[in-house]
């Protein structure tokens, strides 16, 4: 008995330990930045220009503001996944751009050459900052703006479009909640306990009053096309979904034409965009 009972402490001790280690270095595994940023638009062919904001005293964002191809195009809003910097997007912003799309794209706090630490508080007052400066420094209407975000972005993207009024919301490989995603990866793991960043998605897409698009890989292998079945239930009107090949991190490019003519269409049809792909 007495070897029985040592084995079922040393047992709990060692859960102990995981749970805390986990706890301790969550945000490691969370949030994957790069601060090294070795591209620019320019080697895209796209011209730009340099962005920075000020969310907070401490903290100065870096960006990107890339020009439609002429003065009435809209604009999107780019809110990036969770690890490298803006300098890995470059096949998205040829791709907005031959929509026919300016593109405002920021590093998070912490990421590429941002100063800071990122948080869920901090990336939502980053998102608030470059949806100010678009309506405040570019003069860009509410409804001229499109915000969107992809796999951690597309938690951010959520509560901006969720509390602003965009033209359009367009969510990329989105999760329900962190939290939900993490229990499903550590089932045997107090995850919902131990989160403190637990981006609320499918909240925020409750109070969804923009047209909005779900995007997902089919064979996503990170964050199930179940996410984004849930959380077209749970946004007002069952918005559509568009379906990728492809997974998480290459879903968009592996599936182009299908990809593009999808959110040309969709942006056509929330009155963003005029026209569709041929």
């Amino acid at each position: 008995m007495g070897t029985v009972i040592r084995f079922l402490i040393l047992l709990a001790t060692g859960y102990a330990v995981m749970v805390a280690t986990l706890y301790l270095i969550q945000d490691r595994m969370v949030y994957m930045p790069s601060r090294d940023v070795t591209s620019t638009p320019a080697d895209a062919g796209l011209e730009y220009e340099e962005v920075w904001l000020e969310p907070d005293e401490d903290v100065r964002l870096h960006g990107w503001y890339v020009p439609g191809p002429d003065e009435e195009a809209p604009v999107l809003l780019f809110f990036h996944g969770n690890a490298g910097n803006i300098g890995h997007r470059l096949h998205s912003l040829e791709q907005f751009h031959q929509l026919g799309l300016a593109v405002l794209i920021i590093d998070y706090r912490g990421y590429g050459r941002s100063s800071g630490r990122p948080d869920e508080p901090g990336l939502h007052a980053d998102a608030d900052a470059a949806w100010a400066y678009l309506l405040d420094e570019r003069g860009y209407a509410q409804e001229d703006i499109v915000v969107f975000g992809r796999s951690l972005g597309a938690a951010v993207a959520a509560r901006l479009g969720a509390d602003e009024s965009p033209g359009a919301v367009i969510l990329e490989s989105a999760f329900t909640s962190a939290a939900d995603l993490g229990a499903e990866i550590y089932p045997f793991l107090p995850v919902r306990w131990l989160i403190r960043d637990p981006y609320p998605v499918r909240e925020h897409v409750r109070r969804m009053g923009s047209p909005l698009l779900l995007v997902h890989a089919r064979e996503d292998e990170i964050v199930p096309f179940e996410h984004a079945r849930r959380l077209q239930a749970a946004a007002p009107g069952t918005p559509p979904i568009l379906g990728l090949c492809g997974g998480h991190n290459d879903g968009f490019l592996r599936s182009g034409p299908l990809y593009t003519r999808g959110l040309q269409d969709f942006l056509a049809a929330a009155g963003v965009l005029h026209g569709g792909t041929d």
